[in-house]
């Protein structure tokens, strides 16, 4: 299971959206990891479109439009694998039966034991839900053997090593030690769901060339969140 941000679809631009050139990379990744024998199911987020509620708006309602988000964004991410001979599929969490399919554990299995990658997106289809939390459950109930967490740096550092030079990474953490550091790798109902079913997580550089590959190959890069 691959833990993937809305803003990876975005580029190096940092104007949000989806561009040509987010898309291109994303899907080469997958493409190269797919091709190497890796069975492969996505939890989309949507902060490139929307990154939650201001004061003035209703909790519940900033969090469905950011489950729309995710749907745009899992309708262009299978297109553009579908486009680059990589059978694709967006299953969401609620019904919008005219743009993707409705998720069933079992129609999410099945798509992946035929070769295609599958796109979930909608969260878990309620609000108060992050997609941190959406990409345990669904690895739990797919029963994938990782949960890859893409991001922008190579793992899990005691503080931000954009900021601080000296910043420690940790080569593994237990799912204890890293809510006790306040690290903040995931939420804690993210963490909660790992650590009680034993599921591994892996924090890994999303963005160096090949990195995907070598995390579906078992290369240990990043840092692997263990219980």
């Amino acid at each position: 299971m691959l833990k993937l941000s809305g803003e990876s679809l975005s580029g190096e631009s940092g104007c949000g959206g989806i561009t040509p050139a987010g898309l291109e990379k994303v899907t080469a990744e997958l493409k190269e990891a797919v091709e190497n024998g890796a069975q492969i199911a996505i939890v989309i987020g949507g902060g490139n479109f929307w990154r939650g509620a201001t004061k003035d708006m209703d909790r519940v309602t900033a969090d469905y439009i950011g489950m729309l988000a995710t749907v745009m964004n899992a309708l262009a991410l299978a297109d553009a694998l579908s486009s680059n001979g990589l059978p694709a599929v967006a299953l969401s969490a609620f019904n919008v039966s005219k743009l993707a399919q409705l998720y069933t554990r079992e129609k999410a299995v099945a798509y992946l034991n035929d070769g295609s990658v599958v796109v979930l997106c909608g969260g878990t289809g309620n609000p108060f839900f992050t997609t941190d939390t959406t990409a345990a459950l669904r690895a739990l109930e797919i029963e994938a053997d990782i949960l890859l967490k893409a991001t922008q740096v190579d793992g899990v550092y005691d503080s931000d090593p954009k900021t601080n030079p000296s910043a420690r990474r940790y080569d593994t953490l237990t799912f204890n030690e890293a809510i006790d550091k306040n690290l903040k790798v995931m939420d804690l109902s993210a963490f909660s769901l790992c650590r009680e079913n034993k599921l591994h997580l892996m924090v890994f550089d999303f963005h160096k060339n090949g990195n995907l590959a070598r995390a579906v190959a078992g290369v240990k890069i990043g840092t692997i969140v263990s219980q």
